[in-house]
């Protein structure tokens, strides 16, 4: 399973070698009412918990805030930042993207990764044949997918299951794709497959 920061700019726990030092954990998206509350669209595997491991920084790591969750609505949070007492304030501060150090969260458990780690891997076929790099991590209801982007052509969704992705090494910062065939057009003669989510899924591949 594919757990925490869901996009390009941050990296997980007590990184493997070659990871980002902080990870990306929620956006600002917008003031509620006019006290100066705000909507945060949390990345954490439990949308919560964005504000359990201490103070978050701002992109350039100039500012802390040490939230406080008071609700929720929309798919969003909603949330208390010191120091910000009307919407004004809270307007101000859309698309501030939140930021949390590595070594503040809790290693993943078996068979599971952090999205950020396996975002910029090199992906390579069971040939060691190059099919791209790991540009983001989705997940659309039925399991992560990771977008493969290639060295030629648009962005490729695979799958993010063992069978199609038997094999990550962080310390090389590189992942194995195996996957149906059909997938790769440029590799229709190989069993090239999407990949599945960062939650290793055991489950029998599609037809």
């Amino acid at each position: 399973m594919a757990r925490g920061a869901a996009e390009d700019s941050g990296a997980t726990p007590s990184a493997p070698d070659g990871a980002a030092k902080r990870i990306c954990v929620g956006v600002v998206t917008g003031a509620h009412g006019v006290q100066g509350a705000v909507r945060i669209k949390s990345f954490t595997f439990q949308p919560e918990d964005i504000a359990r491991y201490g103070p978050l920084e701002d992109e350039n790591g100039e500012r802390r805030f040490a939230i406080r969750i008071v609700g929720a609505a929309k798919g969003t949070l909603i949330a208390r930042l010191p120091e910000v007492a009307d919407r004004n304030e809270a307007e101000m501060l859309r698309g501030l993207r939140l930021y949390l150090a590595r070594s503040a969260l809790p290693p993943p458990g078996e068979e599971e990764y952090y999205h950020a780690d396996l975002i910029g891997l090199t992906a390579v076929f069971t040939d060691g044949s190059p099919a791209g790099r790991v540009r983001a991590v989705h997940d659309f209801g039925a399991g992560d997918m990771l977008e493969i982007a290639r060295p030629e052509g648009p962005p490729i969704m695979v799958p993010f299951t063992r069978a199609i992705v038997p094999d990550i090494d962080f310390a090389a910062r590189r992942l194995v794709l195996d996957p149906p065939v059909g997938l790769f057009d440029a590799r229709v003669d190989a069993r090239v497959a999407p990949l599945a989510g960062a939650h290793h899924d055991d489950s029998e591949e599609p037809a």
